[in-house]
């Protein structure tokens, strides 16, 4: 079984570069994304940026990245 940790409030990732996708509305509805120095790759919402976020490796963001481009998840928004 993987390993679980507590996952890192904002204070703790503050050197991080958030970014978001250029599709995100003005009303900061987007997920935001910054790679940490490890390789790591944290998630926030925008809406609350100094609540927590999820850390992914590499290869889960890779493995998201590249459903989403074959359109896996796009049933989720129907």
């Amino acid at each position: 079984m993987a390993e679980t940790y507590d996952a890192p409030l904002a204070h703790q990732l503050r050197d991080a570069a958030w970014i978001k996708s250029s599709y995100s509305n003005g009303q900061g509805n987007c997920a935001e994304f910054a790679r940490l120095p490890g390789g790591e790759i944290a998630m926030r919402n925008s809406r609350f940026p100094d609540g927590p976020q999820i850390v992914y490796t590499r290869a889960e963001v890779e493995a998201m990245l590249l459903g989403a481009k074959d359109g896996e998840f796009d049933h989720l928004l129907v």
